[in-house]
């Protein structure tokens, strides 16, 4: 371990969730890093916090990972400021809703796609060939479980989710002839805000989500991440698939919390 300590890692959607604690992960192991989301409040705050109890330096940057420009944004800002990041976390996604297609949203469809799939794209085209340039670099993509099988009512989700993973495994194809590494993390059940968002803040129905067994933390997820950026420079994991002990696939379960 250790091969963190002094690098700098870019993570998307870092104010919460999975995001926040592979910031958390990252700065105990003394990794600058660059922090992007869209809710400045926490980023700030998370932002501080890490400073002051790891002594890292952190650079904060309001990104919506949808919107091309704000992403362009991002990277001029990155490139002004003379830093380029040694990881790049693809973490910022969501889902939403559990509609059949046949009586889907199409606004939520886009928001989905546009922040799965289009906004990992935008992120890794503006940064990969700054990576390319310096011979070094790892893209650690979030997918999930639901990228290895679908479930009802996942539909476009599911659609995304399969994409990441196809999105993974070709980069890695396409960048064969480099040093750099691309890993697709895919974590089953975690509680995190995951379903609050999925159910438009409805907390009882979220809750109830996470309620029969123990499911992961995002500290769990972020641990795995930790542990995949920390391998020699000969050892790439392409795909980490990560759940709970109650959870075996994405139907099978021991539904009782211990």
């Amino acid at each position: 371990m250790g091969r963190v300590k002094g690098k700098l890692g870019l993570i998307t959607g870092a104010s919460g969730g999975i995001g926040e604690a592979v910031a958390r992960a990252l700065a105990s192991e003394g990794c600058d890093l660059i922090l992007t989301a869209r809710r400045a409040e926490k980023l700030n705050n998370l932002a501080q916090e890490l400073e002051k109890e790891y002594g890292i330096k952190t650079h904060v940057y309001l990104v919506d990972v949808r919107v091309k420009k704000s992403v362009e944004s991002l990277f001029e800002s990155v490139k002004t400021a003379k830093i380029t990041p040694d990881f790049l976390i693809n973490n910022a996604g969501l889902a939403l809703g559990l509609e059949g297609v046949q009586d889907g949203f199409t606004d939520k469809w886009d928001t989905m796609i546009d922040t799965n799939l289009k906004g990992l794209l935008y992120v890794t085209r503006a940064f990969l060939p700054s990576m390319i340039e310096r011979g070094e670099g790892h893209i650690v993509n979030i997918g999930s479980t639901a990228g290895w099988q679908t479930y009802p009512g996942g539909n476009v989700y599911n659609a995304t989710k399969f994409g990441v993973r196809a999105l993974s495994d070709a980069m890695n194809l396409d960048l064969v002839d480099t040093d750099i590494k691309v890993s697709c993390i895919a974590p089953g059940n975690c509680e995190t805000d995951f379903s609050l968002v999925r159910f438009d803040g409805d907390k009882e129905r979220a809750d109830k989500v996470y309620a029969k067994y123990k499911t992961l933390e995002a500290k769990d997820v972020a641990d795995a991440i930790l542990y995949v950026l920390n391998t020699p420079s000969h050892v790439n994991i392409p795909y980490l698939r990560i759940m709970p002990k109650a959870q075996r696939n994405i139907y099978v379960f021991k539904e009782n919390r211990p």
